[in-house]
């Protein structure tokens, strides 16, 4: 397992498996049964996160330089999106409003100094939801985490 998270519309787990290429869903609710729906992602899964309304779970599949987006509430794959920078490494990622484009989650990059800004509205944005609409680059050579909270007008990787 490389990431695992809580669900915030069912007793799940949200699991990366990571060289399965697989998101598990894993309902607790019967402890002595738990159940597991199986999503396929990409190879090889690592760090991920929720977006703003915290149904999409977006997990970085670094060897492939892609990022797949898992909706929690309807329990599939919605995209793979290919970030264009060199082994996506967002940690928990970062969620902003950006002016043009909405809701937004970013990953930063192991491999080279880019910054992935990926579109997560699909209802109020839907041209920009699930595709990468701004790529900044950074002022390193790559970066593990990255990070931002409501009250900053930063994003720090």
């Amino acid at each position: 397992v490389a990431s695992i998270v809580a669900s915030h519309f069912a007793p799940e787990w949200v699991l990366s498996i990571k060289e399965t290429g697989q998101v598990w869903l894993v309902d607790y609710s019967d402890p002595n049964s738990p159940g597991i729906k199986m999503i396929e992602a990409e190879r090889f899964l690592h760090d991920g996160g929720w977006d703003s309304t915290k149904r999409y779970f977006l997990v970085a599949a670094n060897a492939r330089n892609k990022i797949a987006a898992i909706d929690a509430k309807e329990k599939k794959l919605v995209a793979l999106i290919d970030t264009g920078g060199i082994k996506p490494h967002p940690g928990r990622g970062a969620n902003w409003v950006d002016p043009e484009f909405g809701p937004v989650w970013a990953s930063g990059h192991i491999g080279d100094s880019v910054v992935s800004v990926i579109g997560t509205d699909p209802v109020n944005h839907p041209d920009s939801a699930w595709k990468v609409v701004r790529k900044i680059n950074a002022l390193s050579s790559g970066n593990l985490f990255i990070k931002t909270h409501p009250n900053s007008k930063w994003v720090w990787l």
